[in-house]
């Protein structure tokens, strides 16, 4: 017998090489930019920089070159999963960083807003005491019965390859991963008294170019929206 495993969801992941120097200044960038703060607001959530003004992180010049490889590897996402590049305008709609101190998670959410997600991690050592990656199914049609996998006694072999609810990565400096925007994550418990798990985080969007007319579900490039101003009452 064969078995076929159908329409994956295509997760990329990379390690990029990091210049030390470099990576001690950024962090004490993050540091600086988060100030006082430590949480978001929640003490047991990780401090995000998204709902603290820091959301353009690509602007700023410690992050510009890191930000221009990030969209390099992108587009080669976008070409190897199928997108005739030709016919696709790339926006890097925000870019912010996330710092976990020990006991905070992030929980499992998606980007609504957003068509192509990455994260990059600035921290680890590859063991995920500082909290790993959860990437979540969304749905487990191979469970058969609706709610077999969760477990609790169940038939189904714990951790087996074609029921998994989740896939977990364990940070280290220079591990990018590159997914789609609406696909559940989250990152689970920093084990780790002494240390500080700290990542940056990409969203995407595609349009139709510019120059073209828009396939259909496919956004009009930005150039050729129309600001509506709002009426004076």
């Amino acid at each position: 017998m064969e078995l076929h495993s159908l329409f994956p969801t295509v997760v990329a992941t990379e390690r990029m090489a990091m210049d030390p120097l470099t990576l001690a200044g950024q962090l004490q960038t993050l540091l600086s930019l988060r100030g006082e703060a430590v949480s978001n607001p929640d003490e047991g959530c990780a401090w995000t920089g998204d709902l603290h003004g820091i959301w353009q992180l690509h602007q700023h010049h410690d992050f510009r070159s890191l930000a221009d490889e990030v969209i390099a590897r992108v587009w080669m996402y976008l070409e190897r999963t199928g997108f005739d590049l030709d016919q696709i305008a790339l926006h890097l709609q925000r870019c912010w960083p996330v710092l976990s101190m020990a006991g905070q998670v992030v929980g499992r959410h998606h980007h609504p807003n957003a068509h192509v997600s990455a994260v990059v991690y600035l921290s680890g050592d590859g063991q995920g005491q500082e909290g790993a990656l959860c990437l979540h199914a969304r749905h487990q049609l191979n469970e058969l019965v609706p709610g077999l996998a969760v477990g609790h006694g169940g038939p189904i072999r714990e951790h087996h390859s074609h029921n998994q609810s989740l896939w977990t990565l364990n940070p280290e400096p220079g591990l990018l991963v590159i997914f789609p925007s609406r696909l559940d994550h989250s990152v689970s418990h920093n084990n780790d008294e002494e240390s500080l798990r700290v990542s940056i985080s990409f969203d995407f969007v595609l349009t139709a170019l510019a120059s073209s007319a828009p396939a259909e579900y496919l956004a009009p490039h930005p150039h050729q929206w129309h600001r509506c101003e709002r009426p004076l009452s």
